[in-house]
């Protein structure tokens, strides 16, 4: 089966069981009702329930805060199995846990205990609160301010596009806290913050061709007061923070990309198989193998890319030439793939009955979520070029 490739890893037995567990938990609970969620755009909360329940809302968090403590290749092959099902489970924790990634990498070690136990558990949770309506991968263009007022911060601004809003209740934010440096991120900081204080709201839902479910929305600030401890390490390094935290968060796109290739060819690999066109099933044309073959061809590949980038990731390296690598070309071959499960189906992958418009109305996500693909391909060329100098 394609789907065990994978597995030719060296992988413990407990990675085994776990990533086993959430496959089974796929198919017998996601799979035969994300549809019905998804049409009706209703946030999961059932699932929601189960995730906390498996433990993955602590995933990448270590033992000794609560959480799980798993490798990122683990991590990574786990959202592969929840976006096989349905992607929006994936995004639901995948922004959480970079929110967890910032504290664990950056804050004070009071943060640590006072934060990671509870985003493990999924008691508090939520995601980055990152791009703006006029700042998306334009990141040092936030206009969003934190200014200091003695032992407090006070936050003006709104944010977009940001998942768990409706009903997360913790977020990273970023905020310029310096608006005269130069270059501009050097003044953008990261912060803890919680609904529930006046002068922070959901202002708005926003309407999605797919990802649906899961709510994306907007959050407006006007004169919402934080605690000065909320402060994520330093004044000013937020950018630099949230970057680090974002390669990983483009190993899990690119893992959600090699989900979607694998339900498309799933899907369409059965299908091809019991359709018969011409006298003979559809899977015996030429043009229908092709297409099989390609999607098979991709997915190996892009599973490799993300695993590569995740190893280098585990060890503590720079993983942004890798990860870029990995998201863009996963990202592209689901946005392709999904297309070509919709011709293999025809006429009805074109209906609500199946499920391969789902995926392909999700795929495009994946083109601009943590990073544009064109900006993907500045970072992985100019991480390229200080590779290999001249001389």
């Amino acid at each position: 089966m394609v789907e065990r490739a994978a597995m030719d890893l060296e992988l413990s037995d407990e990675q085994r069981q776990i990533i086993d567990t959430v496959r089974r938990w796929i198919k017998k609970e996601v799979i035969p009702q994300a549809s019905r969620y998804e049409h009706a755009d209703e946030y999961p909360h059932p699932f929601i329930d189960q995730l906390k329940a498996l433990g993955l809302f602590g995933a990448t968090i270590p033992q000794e805060y609560g959480g799980l403590g798993l490798d990122y290749v683990t991590y990574a092959m786990i959202n592969e199995e929840l976006s096989r099902g349905w992607m929006s489970l994936s995004g639901a924790i995948n922004t959480h846990l970079l929110m967890a990634y910032v504290v664990m990498k950056n804050g004070t070690e009071e943060q640590k205990r006072a934060w990671l136990p509870k985003f493990a558990t999924g008691e508090q949770r939520g995601g980055l609160a990152l791009s703006e309506a006029h700042a998306g991968s334009d990141v040092a263009a936030i206009r969003t301010r934190a200014r200091r007022d003695g032992a407090e911060y006070v936050i003006d601004g709104a944010k977009m596009w940001i998942t768990n809003a409706r009903f997360g209740n913790t977020f990273c934010l970023l905020a310029k806290t310096d608006t005269q440096a130069e270059p501009p991120h050097a003044g953008i900081s990261a912060f803890i913050i919680e609904k529930g204080g006046a002068g922070f709201s959901v202002s708005r839902d926003l309407p999605k061709l797919g990802y649906k479910g899961i709510k994306t929305c907007e959050l407006a600030f006007e004169g919402f007061r934080i605690p000065a401890s909320n402060l994520i390490g330093q004044e000013g390094m937020g950018f630099r923070y949230v970057m680090e935290a974002l390669e990983l968060g483009r190993i899990n796109i690119a893992a959600r990309g090699c989900g979607l290739v694998r339900a498309a060819f799933e899907d369409s690999v059965r299908y091809a198989q019991q359709r018969h066109a011409f006298g003979k099933p559809i899977c015996e044309h030429q043009a229908i193998q092709f297409k099989l073959a390609e999607m098979a061809t991709d997915l190996e590949a892009g599973r490799l890319l993300y695993i590569s980038a995740a190893l280098k990731k585990q060890r503590g390296e720079r993983a942004d030439v890798e990860s870029g690598m990995a998201k863009l070309f996963c990202s592209q071959a689901a946005t392709k793939h999904t297309l070509e499960a919709i011709h293999i189906h025809g006429g009805y992958g074109y209906t609500t009955e199946f499920d391969v418009e789902r995926y392909y109305r999700d795929a495009p996500l994946l083109t601009v979520g943590e990073g544009t693909n064109e900006i993907l391909r500045q970072v992985i060329a100019k991480g390229l070029v200080k590779r290999y100098p001249v001389g």
